[in-house]
């Protein structure tokens, strides 16, 4: 069964979601009769996404918000927050899915490590403190769902700082449903979501072309597999886990997502 947050009429608040990933969960959600939010940066953007959304919403445009909201300032976070509660009286599922990936080096650049830094990690940080208390006040089942990475937990080379952000993304998470978890009466759980290699903005850098072995947005948010770690369990077992998927050694090919699917895993 779909967690009850995924329910009609309730709400879900996207970062990120005029495209890719959050866009496709965003339409998935719109999908299953919740009234949905996405904030991201530009306004055409949002519009186009917004439209499409209104078109998949049961309530049609009146179950679909936008917001112009740059994660890394925690003002317009806090503000999408209370527009979102006065709009559609509160959030039962946050998506801390807004991220960016330059190019970056040990050495270098600054400014992109600390781009990086302020959108994939404190947006998400932002995201948790600005929607959770009220969150958990409601007394409602909700999901908190951070989008990490892989480069997170095997930390290949190649973009320090992305993989830096993405650690610090799972850490949070694990902290954030522990202390969830043994707060009296929350009803609210985090997850860590992995998806694994997706064809998006963020990954195509300047290919047009899906390269094989990728997956397209929809099809991660739909039904089927995706990596991903619910944030009880222990983050080596599933690192060493996520290994044997990415590189078999024993017959294990896949890891089922445990708890935050968009579609029931039988």
């Amino acid at each position: 069964m779909p967690h009850p947050a995924m329910s009609p009429h309730h709400v879900a608040v996207i970062t990120g979601g005029a495209s890719g990933i959050g866009l496709a969960a965003a339409t998935r959600f719109a999908g299953l009769g919740m009234r949905v939010c996405i904030a991201d940066i530009g306004a055409e953007r949002l519009a186009e996404a917004g439209a499409k959304l209104a078109s998949v919403a049961k309530g049609g445009a009146g179950d679909v918000m936008t917001a112009a909201v740059d994660v890394s300032r925690f003002d317009d976070v806090a503000g999408l927050e209370a527009a979102v509660a006065k709009k559609f009286g509160g959030t039962d599922i946050l998506m801390n899915n807004a991220g960016i990936g330059p190019d970056s080096t040990s050495f270098g650049p600054l400014e992109n490590w600390q781009r990086i830094l302020n959108v994939n990690l404190w947006g998400v940080i932002h995201g948790t403190q600005a929607f959770a208390p009220d969150m958990i006040e409601r007394g409602r089942a909700g999901l908190i769902i951070n989008t990490g990475s892989k480069q997170g937990i095997t930390t290949p080379p190649g973009n320090p700082a992305y993989n830096v952000s993405k650690a610090g993304v799972k850490a949070l998470t694990e902290a954030l449903q522990h202390e969830l978890r043994n707060k009296p009466g929350c009803r609210i759980n985090a997850h860590l979501m992995i998806p694994g290699h997706v064809f998006t903005g963020l990954t195509a850098r300047g290919r047009s072309e899906k390269p094989d072995g990728a997956w397209t947005p929809d099809r991660r948010s739909g039904a089927g597999t995706v990596f991903a770690v619910p944030a009880t369990q222990d983050s080596l077992c599933f690192a060493h886990k996520l290994r044997n998927a990415l590189h078999p050694s024993s017959g294990q090919t896949k890891i089922r997502l445990i708890l935050c699917s968009f579609a029931p895993i039988p």
